[in-house]
């Protein structure tokens, strides 16, 4: 019976990934699409800046369903996630790219290169970057909010650093934001990006945490293992 109780409810979550990948994604293009003409075509300041809080709040939504979608691919997979060794670098340098792109506001730069190196994970390790790099973003209090990317290289591991000039997050937040512990999505402050990419490092074996910024703001560190040439 709990059997038949897991497969019925998989089936739901697959008809509502289904809804989340498509119907609702495609709505909010058209929206999305529609308050765009219109910021273009209105001369006056306040229907503009209308107009500008509802395309970012849209664009909020569409990064919302993104998470969501790989969230749920996690949880519907009915076999383990296979580890791969994946390339670090063009995936980092894409997200940052989109992010620059997304929001001309915001400085986002990198401190030092990033290692030419493959890491263990799969192909949604995008998303880990993508999410934390948005949340960073979207939870700044700045007008002009300003992201550092740095990474560093010891031994087998590699942690990748995404810091930034925002509140900061209080310490009795720090472990309870990604989701752990018995409350998962409940946790206070959690989002879903933030519990999707915790998800994500678990199933890479690596780890993620959050530590103070200075003066001011979160640095989010995401450590991963190092898939060696030999397959070590």
């Amino acid at each position: 019976e709990r059997e038949q109780q897991l497969e019925d409810m998989t089936r739901q979550l697959e008809v509502l990934n289904r809804v989340v990948r498509h119907d609702i994604r495609n709505e909010m293009a058209v929206i999305l699409g529609y308050v765009e003409t219109a910021r273009s075509e209105v001369s006056d300041p306040d229907v503009s800046s209308y107009l500008e809080r509802a395309l970012q709040a849209g664009e909020h939504v569409v990064s919302i369903t993104k998470a969501a979608r790989d969230l749920m691919d996690v949880v519907t997979r009915s076999e383990p996630l296979e580890l791969d060794a994946i390339p670090i670098k063009p995936i980092l340098e894409e997200e940052l790219a989109m992010i620059r792109e997304a929001n001309p506001a915001a400085t986002v730069q990198t401190d030092g290169s990033i290692p030419d190196v493959d890491v263990q994970a799969t192909e949604l390790l995008d998303s880990v970057f993508r999410n934390l790099l948005t949340n960073a973003i979207d939870h700044n209090d700045r007008d002009e909010p300003t992201i550092t990317v740095s990474t560093t290289r010891t031994g087998d591991q590699i942690q990748v650093s995404i810091a930034d000039d925002g509140p900061g997050i209080p310490d009795e937040q720090k472990w309870t934001i990604f989701g752990k512990g018995e409350s998962g999505l409940e946790s206070q402050g959690t989002g879903i990006g933030l519990y999707l990419v915790e998800s994500l490092i678990a199933q890479f074996e690596g780890d993620v945490w959050v530590e103070d910024n200075e003066p001011r703001g979160s640095v989010f560190v995401v450590e991963l293992q190092i898939e060696e040439p030999n397959g070590r």
